[in-house]
């Protein structure tokens, strides 16, 4: 696939493309559409404290994680046209109730719930990985995820703007989160009927069962467990935070504590109710896939996208006091970091694409961040600002180059878990910028970027010894196990 071709909108796959990361752009247009209001949200609520938003951005986050599995073991079930569009309309309520609440505790449940619409992103994987051939699918996945990223910088640019020209005056920033999330709810009903779930006539492949991942093996399943238990621990992080502030009693942090470990033990007993009688019928040959490349590429996304999540809410600080800069300043500069997703990530797709290892592809990009982040702890105030800057937006090609090659694989481990497997690694994105910020709270900005390149260091091993090269990750059709077919002949599959 060349660039050219995405200006070829009456090809039914480019128009899918199009379509769905304008879908991922408004998404994360409203998921973040707080952050460049807070200041006047402040000012113009005197019951406001900056501790309180600070609590309300965590909140912004919470659900994301659970939400991208949850909504993973749905894709695979019901198919990402209906997830999307119902995800959007769903998720614009809160979104609606923030704009309009009065008190903190409303401001708090609001954005708690809203946080589901970070799950919006796997659903996009998924749809363009059923309208794309695997020789393809680098780039397209790489030019979804880094176009419908930039809505987060979209909401930043725009929304102070919209607040105070359209409306102005203390509600101002009211209406303009009240746009963004009626605009979302009514790109989600219109989403509905302008897509289907792939080429007409294509066969929706489904698990047995979505309650958890299929494995291959008996080591496989207890790789699994021992993988899905962070995904839902690093939660006790939040709640360690949160409490720590006062904002909940010790009873009430107990309680949630409780809540996570038995969500935890739920979610390995239906590990095993899906597994064991798979595994103790046999699974046939043509049907297993190694775990260890989704365990490797949940590390990788653990060490890039966990890293851009956590270093983007610090580095203008960082820019600011090191080099004595404006807050303007800083943060134009700043901006790079993810300025560059535009091209970036298709370019990391890309290049996934046209080499003939994507294993290979991947770990030159793990070591590059494993060095680029080697390098900005090593900077400080007598180095050139030009010459930092430049070793910024270099470190972040590599972040964000190895996020598309991380979803140029995922499509080809397993064709009819690629919700799931999606979700589980798009979670362990969250997972690292949860572990990452709650470190960042011990130690120096220096210091952080050498724990993060550590991060991209042990991830580049664990891609070495782990990741296995995708079977058919070049072909023209994805591969089809005699599974998919006994499954399809039993109905479960079925056009959408």
């Amino acid at each position: 696939m060349e660039v050219r071709e995405l200006f070829k909108w009456k090809n039914p796959e480019i128009r899918a493309l199009h379509l769905t990361w304008i879908a991922f752009f408004i998404s994360f247009y409203v998921w973040f559409n707080m952050a460049p209001l807070a200041t006047t949200i402040l000012k113009n609520n005197a019951w406001l404290t900056a501790k309180d938003l600070k609590i309300i951005a965590i909140c912004n986050v919470a659900l994301t994680i659970p939400a991208r599995l949850i909504t993973g073991m749905a894709l695979d079930k019901y198919g990402p046209r209906r997830v999307f569009s119902i995800l959007m309309v769903i998720c614009g309520i809160p979104a609606l109730f923030f704009a309009f609440g009065n008190t903190l505790s409303q401001l708090l449940v609001s954005r708690l719930v809203l946080s589901s619409i970070g799950a919006s992103f796997v659903v996009g994987i998924h749809m363009t990985a059923l309208w794309f051939k695997p020789k393809d699918i680098g780039f397209a996945e790489g030019f979804y995820a880094g176009w419908g990223n930039f809505g987060s910088a979209g909401a930043a640019m725009t929304l102070p703007t919209i607040a105070l020209l359209l409306w102005g005056g203390d509600n101002g920033w009211r209406y303009a989160i009240a746009v963004s999330g009626l605009m979302m709810m009514t790109y989600g009903v219109y989403y509905w009927f302008a897509i289907t779930d792939g080429p007409v006539g294509t066969v929706h492949r489904r698990p047995r069962r979505v309650a958890a991942l299929e494995v291959s093996s008996w080591g496989d399943m207890i790789q699994l467990i021992a993988w899905t238990i962070p995904t839902v621990g690093i939660l006790s992080i939040l709640v360690w935070r949160i409490r720590s502030a006062n904002y909940i009693s010790e009873a009430g942090a107990y309680l949630a504590y409780a809540v996570i470990a038995a969500v935890v033990i739920f979610q390995v007993i239906q590990i095993l109710r899906v597994n064991l009688p798979v595994l103790k019928k046999g699974v046939p040959e043509d049907d297993k896939y190694p775990f260890s490349s989704v365990a490797a590429l949940n590390a990788t996304y653990f060490a890039n996208f966990g890293a851009e999540l956590a270093v983007v809410s610090m580095l203008p600080a960082f820019f600011e006091s090191t080099w004595t800069l404006s807050p303007a300043t800083a943060g134009l500069i700043a901006s790079s970091f993810a300025f560059v997703n535009l091209f970036a990530r298709p370019l990391g797709g890309w290049i996934s694409d046209r080499f003939s290892s994507r294993k290979a592809i991947m770990m030159v990009y793990m070591i590059g961040i494993a060095i680029g982040f080697l390098l900005m702890g090593l900077m400080n105030s007598s180095w050139p600002l030009v010459f930092a800057t430049i070793i910024t937006v270099g470190c972040s090609m590599f972040v964000q180059g190895a996020e598309g090659a991380t979803f140029g694989i995922i499509p080809s481990i397993k064709r009819r878990l690629t919700g799931q497997i999606s979700g589980m690694a798009g979670a362990y994105g969250n997972v690292g910028a949860v572990f990452y910020l709650f470190i960042y709270t011990f130690v120096t900005p220096n210091q952080f970027f050498l724990i993060i390149a550590a991060g991209g260091f042990l991830s580049f091993l664990f891609c070495l010894f782990m990741l296995k090269e995708p079977k058919g990750g070049f072909s023209e059709e994805y591969h089809v196990s005699s599974v998919d077919r006994e499954l399809e002949r039993e109905g479960n599959g079925g056009g959408h």
